[in-house]
């Protein structure tokens, strides 16, 4: 049986303030809504391990994340996340980065798992990632010294959507404009809308609204 390798942040907060982040939980839950309906078995895993820290948890009229977010298992894994060291990155086919405002203050800058991801992808490996969750693809550096995104076309959460959020000057850094400056092309439709690119292996997605489609995608790749 196939499984993803799903990367949550441990950083709580949203960037250097006090308000509590960390992984954007309908992100990760639409997407592994549609991982699990096709069979997929998944793994949670972070730098540190341990409890992962979510919000969005507690949204009205969202079925699919009030559901994985009840169910015992889900729970059992979010609050015990892998640590990374401790995973064999072989036992993947592929990886998904759920976004959220914490991985900008750790997996886009961590080496130690930009480098399974490296690893991974040379292998024929699948990388998802949706909204901020393309941040975890900066520092990943293949074998030839290339930046994955170098040659590739991406998309990721737009200048005007943190505008919408009231988030552009507490971010670290400002995800559209890192995009655009590593990746060959970065792409964006109006804000909000559902918007996902495929290219070769690398799969991202623009914003909350595209979450299970990034979902959809991996498991069109590993049909």
């Amino acid at each position: 049986m196939k499984k993803v390798l799903i990367l949550l942040t441990n950083h709580a907060t949203l960037g250097t303030t006090d308000e509590a982040n960390g992984t954007f939980a309908p992100e990760l839950t639409h997407a592994l809504h549609e991982m699990l309906d096709a069979g997929l078995e998944y793994d949670l895993v972070s730098i540190k391990g341990g409890k992962a820290p979510l919000y969005g948890t507690d949204l009205e009229d969202d079925a699919v994340n009030a559901a994985i977010l009840a169910d015992e298992s889900f729970q059992t894994r979010v609050n015990n996340t892998i640590p990374a060291s401790q995973i064999n990155i072989d036992d993947y086919a592929a990886i998904f980065y759920p976004g959220g405002f914490g991985l900008l203050s750790d997996l886009a800058e961590d080496e130690s798992v930009a480098k399974l991801s490296a690893s991974h992808y040379e292998k024929g490996g699948v990388i998802g990632a949706v909204c901020h969750g393309p941040a975890g693809l900066l520092p990943i550096t293949l074998s030839n010294g290339q930046k994955l995104i170098a040659d590739k076309s991406v998309t990721g959460f737009t200048r005007e959507e943190e505008v919408d959020y009231a988030t552009i000057d507490k971010i670290p850094f400002l995800l559209e404009e890192a995009l655009t400056r590593t990746a060959a092309r970065y792409n964006k439709v109006q804000p909000w809308n559902e918007f996902v690119i495929e290219d070769d292996r690398v799969i991202t997605g623009q914003n909350p609204a595209s979450a299970g489609a990034v979902g959809r995608a991996i498991v069109k790749h590993l049909a």
